[in-house]
């Protein structure tokens, strides 16, 4: 099974990049991934893109997303995504949620918002913030999921505090800037989960990092397969 699930996810992923050649938009992809008939193809995207980690990022409403819905998240999704794009230092990616469809992942390295060991936000990294959580108030109909992240330096006790510690802040600026809370989940995860080799400094440079998973709330879901979503 393993096996065909990765024949099937190399052959879209030959196919996306073929259409990456045309004048084939994202919009599009979102659809594939969202509808009913890309549902085990976007598993396996998300599997290959995001390690296994899509799989879990928001929260599965359950039954399939019908691909008209799918290609309406994925044009929402696209559009915030190229708002995102312009805020400095915030490095933006598509990936896959629970339901397969289109979501957005923005990393921000930690030293773009706090100094080395600490978990409070620096002047510099609000105006970035500001920028995201405007564009988060655009898009009500969408949940916030935020991991801190650290390198392998000192115990893992005092890495798990920092990076919930981390993840809580940038919650708490969010929120004080009109996210609401119920919108808005946060996780240390210490330093598990990896990007770079944590034995040289450039490594751990890229494993101190803030991750923030932008995914379609039921809300969204229930508006696009209405046809109400704009």
């Amino acid at each position: 099974m393993k096996s065909f699930n990765k024949t099937i996810a190399l052959l879209l992923c030959s196919i996306m990049l073929l259409g990456s050649c045309s004048s084939t938009k994202n919009s599009t992809k979102g659809g594939v991934l969202g509808g009913a008939g890309g549902a085990l193809l976007g598993a396996g995207i998300g599997a290959l893109v995001g390690q296994k980690k899509g799989a879990a990022i928001g929260a599965a409403v359950g039954g399939a997303v019908g691909a008209g819905a799918g290609v309406v998240i994925g044009k929402k999704m696209d559009k915030q995504k190229a708002e995102l794009e312009k805020i400095e230092g915030a490095r933006v990616e598509t990936v896959t949620d629970a339901n397969n469809l289109q979501a957005i992942k923005v990393t921000f390295d930690s030293g773009i918002l706090f100094a080395t060991g600490k978990s409070e936000l620096n002047a510099s990294s609000k105006t970035a913030l500001n920028k995201f959580a405007t564009s988060l108030k655009e898009t009500p109909e969408t949940d916030v999921t935020i991991y801190g992240h650290t390198d392998n330096t000192g115990s893992k006790e005092i890495n798990l505090q920092l990076s919930k510690n981390r993840a809580a802040s940038v919650a708490s600026f969010l929120n004080s800037n009109g996210i609401l809370s119920e919108r808005i989940t946060t996780e240390g995860k210490s330093f598990d989960e990896p990007v770079a080799d944590n034995s040289t400094a450039e490594g751990r440079a890229q494993n101190r990092r803030v991750e923030i998973y932008i995914t379609a709330n039921k809300q969204m879901i229930n508006q696009a397969e209405q046809g109400t979503l704009k």
